[in-house]
């Protein structure tokens, strides 16, 4: 989980050693809540791993272990699916229907710069679909690969 990834990497950012934290969690359930800075954004994720940000401000969104499947479509394109994200409002849920069917969905959206980045599976009405429920997209077109990605 995201926590675990920061309490192991902790040590190995020491750019956070003077800074003062808080302990937040928009949009991210308590299992993977990171520490964070309270200046910019939100949450920060650990610089020792893999993460996607924001293209238009560079917010970190998402651990790329948090990633479910490269394989969805966005309205703009392709898209990730992920378990949880950081620095991400929601929109009121509605109902869409989707090339996988008919879901309730709310639009996500960056906390910083305020850009629709994808959306939140808030209920699927077909039971193949259930497993996407709580979970998060977010279209390429919105994002950019951060740290250690050589």
């Amino acid at each position: 989980t995201a926590l675990t990834c920061v309490l192991h990497c902790f040590p190995c950012e020491p750019s956070w050693a003077d800074r003062p934290f808080l302990l937040r969690s928009r949009a991210v359930s308590p299992a993977t809540a990171t520490m964070t800075r309270s200046k910019t954004f939100q949450a920060y994720l650990p610089n020792c791993h893999r993460t996607y940000s924001c293209i238009h401000c560079r917010a970190h969104l998402a651990n790329h272990d948090e990633l479910i499947s490269k394989s969805f479509q966005g309205s703009q394109g392709r898209a990730y699916l992920f378990n949880s994200v950081v620095n991400v409002g929601c929109g009121p849920a509605e109902e869409r229907v989707l090339l996988t069917g008919l879901h309730a969905v709310a639009d996500i959206y960056c906390e910083n710069c305020k850009t629709t980045l994808g959306w939140k599976y808030e209920h699927a009405f077909e039971s193949s679909q259930k497993y996407k429920e709580g979970k998060f997209i977010i279209e390429l077109a919105h994002m950019i690969k951060d740290n250690g990605w050589d």
